[in-house]
């Protein structure tokens, strides 16, 4: 998205080349360099600042009722320290080269959904706020050139950042797209005659207006349905991404087909699959996911009190 594109006011403009000024000289230390600086924040999260550190613990512990008080102190510790080298990696996009991008996310299984996109199949992923999945906008660097990669993008309240980010979330060739403008989108491409794949973070908080409550952690989570019904509507292939860490500075994107076929799904099963496989994956390693996020804010209770006498027909599918 260029400046032409948008209209910014000044302010606005001079905040962005700040931010630039900023952090381009620090994307281009090497990541050892950063993974002290990492290190720092780390401490400062976790010790000094304390950052949301009652909802980490309160989410790690809802989540892990039957471990003991000393393991969740090492996964909240570990949480504070990936949350330190996501910052200082998402720092490294703003100078990374393709090159560097290719050597340190591996991709395991893109075979079938590129396959897909061959044989003019839409093909939607879905993922959470797992490892880094800021490195995951790289998968257009790896399939076919008649198609088009998109991750659904929400534009951040502070202008500045929003521009940063947005350059940071093209530099490898995907398409950011806001969610009220996905659909609309994805069936310009869909009627132009070129495949698209899609990544949604599925795993947000919705607000009120939803369709759906799964059991997430053992927990009564109300839950984004969208991405499967764009699925539904376009026809097209869902995947998993599991991805894992195998070492700082190193990922691993695994392609798990969830179904070739959602419209013969019963409704919102592929939900309920992509729930209980991203509950799989970290429980793997459970350091690495957002746990700072106020995930279960909205409760059933909730739900029914603002909706009164509509929740029923609102959940009419479970």
């Amino acid at each position: 998205m260029r400046f032409g594109r948008k209209k910014y006011t000044l302010g606005q403009r001079a905040g962005y080349r700040a931010l630039r000024a900023v952090f381009y000289p620090l994307s281009l230390l090497p990541l050892r360099a950063l993974y002290v600086i990492s290190d720092g924040l780390a401490l400062l999260a976790c010790d000094v600042i304390r950052y949301r550190r009652r909802v980490v613990r309160d989410n790690l512990r809802n989540a892990f009722p039957e471990m003991p008080d000393k393991e969740r102190r090492r996964i909240e510790r570990g949480f504070y320290r990936f949350l330190g080298d996501y910052i200082v990696e998402t720092v490294k996009m703003v100078s990374m080269s393709e090159k560097q991008i290719r050597r340190r996310v591996r991709m395991e299984g893109l075979e079938q959904p590129c396959d897909a996109l061959r044989r003019g199949r839409d093909v939607t992923l879905m993922l959470g706020h797992y490892c880094n999945w800021e490195w995951v906008s790289s998968i257009p660097l790896h399939i076919p050139e008649n198609s088009v990669g998109v991750q659904v993008y929400h534009p951040l309240s502070n202008a500045a950042f929003d521009r940063l980010f947005m350059d940071i979330r093209t530099r490898f060739h995907a398409n950011n797209i806001a969610m009220d403008d996905i659909l609309r989108r994805l069936v310009e491409w869909k009627r132009a005659g070129t495949p698209s794949i899609t990544g949604y973070i599925a795993d947000q908080a919705p607000h009120l207006d939803l369709h759906m409550f799964t059991d997430f952690f053992h927990r009564d989570t109300p839950v984004l349905t969208g991405p499967e019904r764009i699925s539904r509507f376009l026809d097209s292939e869902v995947y998993f991404v599991h991805i894992s860490r195998p070492k700082r500075g190193y990922y691993t994107l695994r392609f798990v087909r969830v179904t070739g076929a959602p419209k013969k799904e019963p409704m919102f099963d592929i939900t309920r699959k992509y729930f209980r496989m991203l509950e799989d994956n970290i429980r793997e390693a459970p350091q690495y996911w957002l746990w700072s996020h106020r995930r279960w804010k909205v409760t059933r209770e909730m739900f029914n009190d603002y909706w009164g006498d509509k929740a029923p027909a609102m959940l009419s599918h479970l």
